[in-house]
């Protein structure tokens, strides 16, 4: 048995659960150019269970590699080539054995045994070649990486490398082989831009762009044409030229665009991008076996860091639980929904309309309070499908037929009268809500949801005053709506299964994360998010300069600052939302009289961005009353996260949901959270908030954590 098989195996015994992929071998006869091994990796042809790599997975590669090397010594093959299953290439590293490793020998093997099976592809007597016929991320688009000759499907729905994004690097060649294929500029943008900016994947035609595919195909017939264009390169009818790689001052800017663009993001709190960078930087002088090694280094280490933890951890939660609703009842009372009402028609109401008329092609009629409100949300929607067609999302009839699908009407009557499903996105006031709702349930079919987009404000006492409050629920979508995925869907205190059950169903068709939570004030993300954003604002009020409360939370390493997200979020509604927590909770939620002072003044924000980066307001600066207590940034962090890890405690004592993981769901896709970080609660516990202010961790060991 060679030294790698052993590793191998000795690997293969910490992963139980791996989905173990095959390679098949087979043979063809290219065209005029001779016998050509293909192999195929293949984990079955269920198309749900993407292809990975575990140790017994690499193994079942190294066998391949044993065969087609013995042949292409022997002269008995011209070339050999690899390939996915249908629609998908390979997506990389078997992260459910990742998360259980314990040593970090353990996860230097797992490094170790992935390098020497692919150096293996490099070093074969006769060229190689990968078929990029699908999705192909981390590790799988490194197997393709090792290959003499890439080629690319045009119908390849995501190309990437998400270590960064998870807390890893690409560690089987990724760091090392693409800068060197296509230049350090590009490679920082594949593998730390692209991560940090959740993780955005390629599409078959940028990967061509790029250089990393040397040829691209349509879907149909991706493989045949690959070969026929292989069989042109043996024969030597076709060369392949690519640019040469700039090594010289160039290479070395890209790094710092890197870093610089890390530390906007993380700010230093998650190591990743950082050892990735080191590693580009390490290798501009071409030696890759040094860039091999490094690699090894920095996947050992990080395997074993909080951060990788978190990082699966939140993967897991958006990829099984957010697809898996804890408490959503039984799906098959869900009610058809054939058309929708939305009662309003200012910027979030045609938001939402737009979202339902492309998700459920069904009937879309928006109301308000006069004709010129109707239009402009009417319009809006209109204006948005063209963009659509103007980018090519969506053909000519597909726009024609959106676009008549849409109405707006002034006659309550008239546009609910056989709607299944009407939502309000109105003045966040009560009884505003609730007068709407009771016009609404006077014209509605008697089976129709009535449901709300309030962001604070109690269901319950909103669907108080009807005849029928089972059928409201809370429906409270996130800023942008097309793009964050979360959906709070709130049950009342009189709400039925049957509504509930509709509810989710649409979300499901709206392709949001749905999360149950119970009402109560704020719910989830907002009563997080406002116990962090007013402690910070309380220290502010207190003395604390505003630059000193700002920068005591970069090690979190979130995606904007607390006050730039004020901004983003709007302060009006940020002291609106205070202003409900208050009342609900005045022992722990104030309502700052600045930031009072600022709505007031018609201000959106703190800072102004004439410079093109934010710089204190004046304007603002003039209006803050501060007292004299002056905290340092590290008094202000630990104040302020043991003001969220109290809050989160009181919530799920509350049960406001079913567990933590909930929680950090809702951060990450409400809030856009960092995956670092695992929402909170993993951060929370790992730097020993959780225990300090509630004398317990939050998740129980293992749980986004190095297993004991």
């Amino acid at each position: 048995m060679s030294t790698t098989a052993e590793l191998l195996k000795g690997a293969a015994e910490l992963f139980p659960d791996e989905v173990v992929t095959q390679a098949h071998v087979r043979h063809l006869d290219l065209p005029g150019a001779g016998r050509f091994a293909l192999i195929t990796l293949d984990n079955g042809f269920d198309h749900t269970k993407p292809t990975t790599f575990g140790p017994q997975s690499l193994a079942n590669l190294d066998l391949a590699l044993d065969q087609v090397e013995k042949e292409a010594s022997e002269g008995t093959i011209v070339g050999v080539g690899i390939t996915g299953k249908p629609f998908i290439f390979a997506v990389g590293a078997d992260l459910k054995g990742m998360e259980v490793l314990k040593h970090h020998e353990d996860a230097r093997a797992v490094g170790k045994g992935g390098h020497d099976v692919f150096k293996r592809i490099a070093a074969l007597a006769v060229p190689s070649f990968a078929y990029y016929n699908g999705a192909a991320m981390g590790g799988g688009v490194e197997a393709g990486l090792h290959c003499q000759y890439r080629t690319v499907s045009a119908a390849t729905p995501a190309f990437s490398f998400p270590e960064v994004f998870l807390g890893l690097v690409p560690g089987w060649g990724g760091c090392t082989i693409l800068p060197n294929l296509i230049g350090a500029d590009r490679a920082v943008t594949v593998i730390v831009e692209n991560a940090l900016n959740q993780n955005r994947q390629l599409k078959g035609a940028q990967v061509f762009e790029l250089g990393i595919a040397d040829a691209i195909f349509e879907g149909a017939d991706f493989l045949e044409q690959s070969l026929l264009w292989t069989a042109s390169v043996l024969k030597g009818e076709l060369q392949v030229v690519r640019p040469a790689v700039d090594r010289g001052e160039a290479w070395d800017l890209a790094v710092e665009r890197g870093r610089a663009f890390a530390d906007s993001k993380v700010h230093g709190a998650a190591p990743a991008a950082y050892r990735a960078l080191d590693i580009i930087a390490g290798v501009k002088d071409g030696d890759l076996q040094a860039g091999f090694d490094a690699e090894d280094a920095a996947l050992a280490d990080l395997a074993m860091s909080g951060e990788l933890r978190s990082g699966i951890y939140a993967f897991n939660l958006v990829q099984k639980r957010g697809k898996r609703p804890v408490g959503a009842p039984d799906k098959s009372l869900a009610r058809p929904v054939t058309k929708v009402g939305v009662v309003g028609a200012g910027l979030m109401a045609s938001q939402l309309a737009l979202l339902f008329l492309r998700r459920l092609e069904v009937p879309v009629v928006l109301t308000d309070i006069d004709q010129a409100r109707v239009d402009k949300g009417v319009g809006y929607v209109h204006d948005e499908i063209d963009k659509l067609l103007l980018k090519s999302r969506i053909n000519q009839d597909k726009a024609n037929r959106l676009k008549a699908l849409v109405t707006g009407v002034l006659d309550k009557a008239e546009g609910f009268a056989d709607a299944d499903f009407v939502i309000e996105a109105v003045f966040e006031e009560m009884s505003v809500k609730q007068q709407v709702f009771a016009e609404v349930e006077a014209v509605a079919p008697a089976h129709a949801i009535l449901a709300t987009n309030t962001s604070s404000l109690s269901v319950s006492e909103m669907a108080s005053k009807l005849k029928n409050p089972e059928r409201v629920v809370g429906f409270h979508f996130f800023n942008p709506v097309a793009i964050l995925p979360l959906l709070e869907i709130v049950r009342g205190e009189q709400t039925d299964d049957a509504s509930l059950a509709t509810a989710f169903g649409v979300a499901k068709k709206l392709r949001k994360t749905a999360v149950l939570v119970k009402d109560a004030p704020a719910f989830v993300v907002n009563r997080v998010l406002t116990r962090f954003m007013g402690e910070i604002q309380n220290v502010i009020d207190e003395g604390t300069p505003v630059e000193v409360a700002e920068r005591a939370v970069e090690p979190l390493g979130l995606p904007m600052s607390p006050l730039v997200l004020l901004e983003l979020v709007g302060p009006a509604i940020g002291l609106h939302v205070s202003q409900t927590l208050h009342d609900a909770f005045p022992d722990r939620f104030t309502v700052s009289e600045n930031l009072a002072a600022v709505v007031k003044a018609g201000k959106r924000g703190f800072y102004v961005h004439d410079s093109g980066k934010p710089e204190l307001d004046p304007e603002v600066v003039a209006l803050l009353k501060q007292g004299d207590t002056v905290l340092d940034e590290e008094q202000v962090r630990v104040r302020v996260l043991d003001a969220v890890a109290r809050e989160i405690g009181l919530m799920l004592d509350e049960h406001v949901v079913a567990e933590a993981q909930d929680v950090d769901l809702c951060l990450i896709t409400g809030a856009g959270w960092p995956f670092h970080l695992g929402g909170l609660t993993p951060y929370l516990d790992r730097e020993g908030v959780s225990e300090r202010v509630n004398g317990k961790p939050f998740l129980a060991p293992g749980v986004a954590s190095v297993p004991a």
